[in-house]
């Protein structure tokens, strides 16, 4: 059974710092881009980061450059997503996505939720 399963999400104060993972099963990982996503309340999902198979590429929406970072550990079948200077309107759930050989984001966790309180 394929899954994703999210996991670090909580309350911290607008400036502070979250990490974020989510752990792989039921698929060969490596063979996977993945993403993170998020909601916010009342508006629609949003693409947050992306990370290349091996790691080695990754890409940002504008709003989070230089605040968030994604990485993944192959062995560990699992992706993060480090999460610093939080601010308020950081506030959603966060999905976790993956995407095989390019047919798009078509297996997703159920989200964790992060509050960030100004």
């Amino acid at each position: 059974q394929v899954q994703l399963v999210e996991s670090g999400g909580g309350l911290v104060q607008a400036g502070g710092s979250l990490r974020l993972s989510c752990a792989a099963s039921g698929l060969t990982f490596s063979g996977y881009t993945m993403g993170w996503f998020r909601q916010a309340p009342g508006k629609e999902r949003e693409f947050v980061a992306r990370i290349s198979r091996s790691g080695g590429y990754t890409y940002y929406t504008d709003s989070v450059k230089g605040r968030f970072i994604i990485s993944r550990d192959n062995e560990q079948n699992t992706v993060y997503l480090q999460m610093n200077s939080l601010k308020a309107e950081d506030t959603a759930v966060y999905y976790c996505a993956a995407d095989g050989s390019g047919t798009g984001w078509n297996i997703w966790g159920k989200g964790t939720l992060v509050t960030a309180s100004s």
